[in-house]
């Protein structure tokens, strides 16, 4: 039960990596608040964990929304102890789209900003709000192992990656600056097998070497687990994390160690 008696807030928390974060979160003792957009797949997961789980639609582009909802937990809960900045898009959700550097259009650039870079400022800048009073709190943002590096393809996803990076730790000095026990950190997952996948992979017979073929370069050679990247975050939401702040982590597998390993 590490994280006993914490009250936690994690985004874009229906599916995938977040929904596992929300369950990781449970299963060590907080209580967590699921929020999405996706209100009718984000009210059956929080049924799903039980009495400590809590849903509220919250779209993260929007200010309103991060003020209404933080408030409704600070209040129903007393404080907020750990936030997880996790909801983000591609640009590919509707199918097929040129997001290389040369193509992209700007409303399709600023789209994946909006959600991936401007959630996650605002998410940062309120929670330092209502965390400000205990003067102490976690705060972790998902960026991406496209964050470190160039995505020809999908250049708005890894810019707005890669800047997440930069203002986690941004925030990590600014509330160390102010005196605040508020911790901010990044985390780096590569490939991990989510619902974001299932478009590239299909269903097909070739389903298989389409996985062999994503994960070739990645020197474990298979996709992360969302649990693996929620047993990170548990780690960073925990008071056995009070010294890492501005920190980034990677979950890629060994994908960023320098270059790829061949069993054998």
């Amino acid at each position: 039960m590490r994280l006993n008696g914490k009250t936690a807030l994690v985004t874009g928390a229906a599916r995938g990596i977040g929904l596992a974060i929300a369950g990781a979160f449970t299963a060590e003792g907080a209580t967590v608040w699921l929020t999405d957009i996706d209100d009718a797949a984000g009210e059956a997961a929080a049924a799903a964990l039980g009495a400590s789980a809590h849903y509220a639609h919250l779209d993260v582009r929007e200010e309103a929304d991060w003020q209404r909802v933080l408030d409704r937990a600070v209040a129903q809960q007393g404080r907020l102890d750990v936030l997880v900045n996790n909801a983000g898009v591609t640009g590919f959700e509707a199918g097929a789209a040129a997001h290389d550097p040369e193509h992209a259009s700007l409303d399709d650039w600023r789209a994946v900003h909006a959600v991936n870079l401007d959630g996650v400022f605002l998410g940062c800048k309120h929670a330092i709000r209502v965390m400000r009073p205990a003067g102490a709190g976690s705060i972790v943002n998902l960026s991406s192992r496209s964050g470190m590096v160039g995505i020809p393809g999908a250049a708005a996803y890894a810019s707005s990656k890669a800047a997440v990076r930069n203002h986690s730790k941004t925030v990590a000095l600014w509330c160390a600056g102010q005196g605040l026990a508020i911790r901010c950190n990044s985390i780096h997952p590569g490939a991990i097998l989510t619902p974001m996948w299932e478009a590239m992979l299909g269903s097909g017979p070739d389903r298989a070497q389409r996985m062999a073929d994503f994960v070739k370069d990645t020197p474990l050679h298979r996709f992360g687990r969302p649990e693996e990247v929620a047993a990170v975050v548990v780690l960073l939401a925990s008071d056995e994390a009070t010294y890492i702040t501005g920190a980034e982590i990677g979950i890629d597998g060994g994908l960023l160690a320098g270059s790829a390993a061949s069993p054998g």
